[in-house]
């Protein structure tokens, strides 16, 4: 049987540590719990569990947090939990017997991490495969009889337990800050983060955050190091911008570079809403119906069904069409369900 070291960085979970930790604690031979800065009861309540509690200031940077966290590890393998996560009893016993039966030469357990569309979060799907277990200290293996190197990528393991994702509230403005703070500091962000960033403008960024936003954007687009897929982000965020802060000739720009490729569900929901704002209820029938059945999203998942929907019966009803828009409110229904 392996031993595990639960590692947690937290700040002012108050509202949730309490669960997550009665949920795994049994699994764990040892607990440490890495606070940022909290001014609620988080450290009183992390004593009952565990007195490996340390205090990390906090620099804007969650890479830093954990890697202080796993520095601080004992056991054979290490899982990473967050506060608002909660295994059930089914999911549980799948833990149980995987900590049970691991075989010694996996390195990383991936987990499903579950419940991600019911809380509004930024992602556009309930299930995922996340790296949850990992082995502490790595062992260097040659392979191969002839011309052997040593193995460089890890053994993964994916396993069947699901961890339920249960926040109290979205993570969209602590997220957006920290964007923020990377792109005032002139940090470049890669490509994954990059989708990131622009996933969390689009999806809970409010007016200022997309306006603030909007030049890192402009010169994303611009900048011959970044791929077609972060082209047409930047794109969709700097349209975005523009409609709201009422700039048709950036909007078009911008909504042009993305159509004059393949086009996404985003920009036919973008052309959708400022047509329909500028009482063109026709032009922006056709491009909410592209949105939900001609293209696909590529930041929301929103944008490919329930937008374009909703905005195809908010421009039948007015026009007075009531068999379209009872077609359309029938198709909401359905994804709703």
């Amino acid at each position: 049987m392996i031993r595990i070291s639960l590692c947690m960085i937290v700040k002012n979970e108050e509202k949730v540590l309490a669960r997550c930790l009665d949920s795994v604690k049994d699994l764990m031979d040892e607990i440490i719990i890495v606070d940022t800065g909290s001014t609620d009861r988080t450290k009183e309540i992390a004593r009952k569990y565990t007195d490996r509690i340390y205090d990390f200031e906090w620099i804007q940077d969650f890479s830093a947090a954990r890697n202080f966290a796993f520095s601080l590890a004992k056991m054979e393998y290490i899982y990473s939990a967050d506060a608002d996560e909660v295994l059930d009893s089914e999911n549980h016993r799948r833990f149980k017997y995987l900590k049970e039966c691991l075989l010694p030469e996996i390195e990383i357990v991936q987990m499903k991490y579950g419940n991600q569309l019911q809380h509004g979060t930024v992602y556009n799907f309930d299930e995922e495969y996340r790296p949850k277990l990992f082995k502490r200290q790595r062992e260097f293996v040659w392979e191969g009889s002839v011309h052997e190197m040593v193995r460089l990528e890890p053994v993964i393991y994916d396993s069947d337990i699901v961890i339920t994702h249960m926040p109290e509230k979205p993570h969209g403005d602590r997220d957006l800050e920290n964007f923020r703070n990377q792109v005032r500091k002139g940090v470049h962000l890669g490509k994954r983060l990059h989708n990131m960033y622009a996933r969390e403008l689009y999806m809970v960024g409010t007016d200022s955050d997309l306006e603030e936003a909007m030049a890192f954007f402009m010169d994303s687009a611009a900048d011959p190091r970044r791929d077609a897929d972060e082209l047409t982000e930047a794109c969709c965020i700097v349209a975005r911008a523009a409609r709201l802060m009422d700039e048709p000739v950036i909007f078009f720009k911008y909504v042009s570079k993305v159509i004059a490729r393949e086009g996404c569900s985003e920009i036919c929901c973008e052309l959708g809403h400022f047509y329909e704002d500028a009482g063109d209820l026709e032009e922006a029938a056709i491009w909410y119906y592209n949105a939900a059945y001609e293209t696909q999203p590529v930041l929301s998942i929103a944008t490919g069904g329930k937008e374009p929907l909703e905005g195809l019966v908010r421009c039948y009803e007015t026009l007075g069409r009531d068999e379209e828009m009872a077609k359309y409110m029938e198709e909401l229904s359905r994804l709703e369900q």
